[in-house]
């Protein structure tokens, strides 16, 4: 959305371990998944708060600048 920050969430699908941290703690209800490494986020609702990436217990979200993930969900 355009109220975003500079910044994003970009799941790196390395370390997941389904814990559905990101899922619980998201106030915009963006992230989705299931399986290990398979998480995503809805970058039309996201505002770059950066909750799911503090609080991933395998450091497997960081948050990026905008336009350095474009095209990656």
């Amino acid at each position: 959305g355009l109220w975003r920050t500079e910044i994003k969430p970009k799941y790196l699908r390395k370390n997941c371990i389904a814990c559905k941290m990101c899922l619980l703690i998201c106030p915009e209800n963006c992230v989705s998944g299931e399986e290990k490494n398979k998480f995503d986020c809805d970058y039309a609702y996201c505002k770059g708060c950066g909750l799911c990436a503090k609080i991933c217990p395998k450091q497997d979200i960081e948050m990026v600048k905008e336009d350095s993930c474009s095209g990656q969900l």
